[in-house]
């Protein structure tokens, strides 16, 4: 089968549609090469929660309601789920679907560069598979994740941005409204992956599982250079003493 992007692909590889605005976002190949490993307890989607809007500004604990300073993301941790993967980038293809971590990096999360990097104000998309052809694969407990559980997002300035679980959603694949990918006015986080059931008949998920979460610190904090900051002269250096040279010893005439 040839995908919307043009790219041969095996029949089975699930799709997943995100709508956004007027253009239809997908996860480009979101599934597996075969039949689904046995799923976690997912999150009952035929009681699906209410659009979530953006959560009213917050007092951080240290972290500025203006967020943090632009910084590529290089790592996620779900500690509860025992979820530890590197990111990497990945974009919006030509036919509109947003690309996903290849089949052959199946512990690996992507960070969709058309969002904001995680602790910027606004809303940081990050995705990844269920499941591949080899077994579980990196976002496949992400359906049992609960209120309050810690994410946290290591990023290329050596800071970490922590985020708090606001809720998770199992969404159906078209279902998808505003609150899933549009910009906040503060610092949020969206993890998206494939979930549902999987249809053996037309080989994809029949949902999204969505979580929803809120940047509450930052450790260590990234240091933001003053502006307008007077360059600071460098301090002499502190006069040395001399080196003591040892006595030469001299033969005895």
């Amino acid at each position: 089968m040839i995908s919307a992007g043009g790219r041969d692909r095996t029949p089975v590889a699930a799709t997943c549609a995100l709508l956004a605005a007027t253009t239809i976002l997908c996860l480009s190949g979101c599934g597996q090469h075969s039949a689904p490993a046995a799923a976690p307890a997912p999150v009952n989607s035929a009681a699906q929660a209410p659009a979530v809007p953006s959560p009213a500004v917050r007092p951080y604990r240290g972290v500025s309601v203006d967020g943090l300073p632009e910084s590529a993301p290089e790592r996620i941790d779900i500690p509860r789920l025992g979820v530890h993967a590197p990111l990497m980038v990945v974009d919006q293809r030509s036919d509109g679907t947003i690309d996903t971590p290849p089949f052959s990096k199946p512990g690996t999360a992507g960070w969709y560069d058309g969002s904001v990097t995680p602790g910027e104000v606004g809303t940081a998309l990050i995705v990844g598979h269920v499941d591949t052809h080899t077994g579980p694969a990196v976002f496949y407990p992400l359906s049992s994740v609960k209120r309050g559980d810690t994410i946290d997002v290591q990023r290329a300035d050596h800071s970490t941005a922590q985020f708090t679980v606001d809720s998770v959603r199992v969404i159906a694949r078209s279902g998808f409204d505003n609150s899933i990918y549009s910009d906040a006015s503060v610092p949020e986080l969206h993890l998206i992956t494939c979930g549902g059931h999987f249809d053996r008949k037309t080989q994809e998920y029949t949902s999204n599982v969505v979580v929803f979460a809120h940047l509450v610190s930052a450790q260590p904090m990234p240091a933001i250079a003053p502006q307008n900051a007077a360059p600071q002269s460098a301090a002499a250096p502190e006069p040395q003493a001399p080196a003591v040279q040892p006595p030469v010893l001299r033969p005895k005439d």
